[in-house]
């Protein structure tokens, strides 16, 4: 092992993201905890890679399992240099006519697994001096407004919150994060692990256009897992690393344009929102309505 060999803690190892990340890390010589809630689904990875991978089984939501996990990590190679909160999935349903119980287990997974997984790891990671905590997100996690995956995109906003409060807390003790905002990858996100369910003719325009989009099979997404995942192996090797990573040109371009419309739409009402303080000048006039 190098001096730059590094241990990885990888959720949802079994497929996607996961497994092409957990194979990019072992490419380049690093050792791996894979985790999955099937662990069997890593029987090739260990065959292939021997005692540097470490398969074990992990429902994300589970908290006491998740602490069980990393302490099972530390006790084989010693330490965790990258945490990844990789394991999530989503449904397509209306808010107004999809199951609140549906809504709510994929927030289960895609929130609190990451709040659960990241808890765990804190105080071996601050103990060891440092570490890298990376969370999977997506570009709909920056701009939002894909109809029919509310859920899935609230529990992204949610985990950028959460880690920017993470990074704010924990850089003292030489933990970094990292945010990865990839757009459309061919990985199983829209494939067995997606349930689609019929939208009422109300949301045909919206709701129903996310359906067919889902289920059109003819279309392969634009970007390639194996790429991201060298991407984000080297990313993890730097000192100087962005907060942010989308990863994909549509999640290039699609944050680009959204960070520059909010800077336009925050300067053309800046007058009215700060006269909302006592020192400010109020009333003041509020921009013509748009034609």
């Amino acid at each position: 092992m190098t001096s730059n060999t590094q241990t990885w803690f990888i959720t949802g190892s079994s497929r996607g993201f996961g497994r092409a990340l957990a194979e990019a890390a072992l490419e380049a010589g690093d050792r791996v905890v894979a985790t999955a809630r099937r662990p069997e689904q890593l029987a090739e990875l260990a065959t292939e890679y021997g005692e540097r991978v470490l398969p074990l089984a992990l429902d994300v939501t589970d908290a006491a399992a998740a602490r069980a996990a990393i302490e099972q990590a530390v006790a084989r190679f010693g330490r965790i240099d990258v945490l990844v909160n990789n394991a999530g999935y989503a449904n397509v349903a209306p808010i107004e006519t999809g199951e609140e119980a549906d809504f709510r287990t994929q927030f289960e997974t895609n929130f609190w697994g990451v709040y659960n997984v990241t808890r765990a790891a804190i105080p071996q990671l601050r103990t060891q001096g440092g570490g890298l905590v990376v969370q999977f997100s997506s570009v709909g996690g920056r701009v939002g407004g894909s109809p029919g995956i509310a859920s899935y995109q609230a529990a992204k906003f949610a985990v950028d919150g959460f880690t920017r409060v993470l990074a704010a807390e924990t850089a003292p003790f030489g933990i970094r994060t990292l945010v990865i905002e990839p757009s459309g990858f061919a990985t199983d996100w829209a494939g067995a692990s997606m349930t689609v369910h019929d939208a009422p003719a109300e949301y045909e325009q919206t709701v129903g256009a996310m359906n067919t989009r889902m289920r059109q099979t003819g279309s392969r997404p634009a970007g390639d897992p194996k790429r991201a995942a060298e991407i984000i192996v080297q990313t993890a090797k730097r000192a100087d690393i962005p907060s942010h990573l989308p990863l994909g040109v549509n999640a290039v371009d699609m944050s680009i344009a959204y960070s520059e419309a909010q800077l336009a739409e925050a300067r053309r009402w800046q007058a009215v929102s700060r006269s909302a303080d006592f020192a400010e000048e109020y009333p003041v006039e509020f921009p013509a309505d748009a034609a």
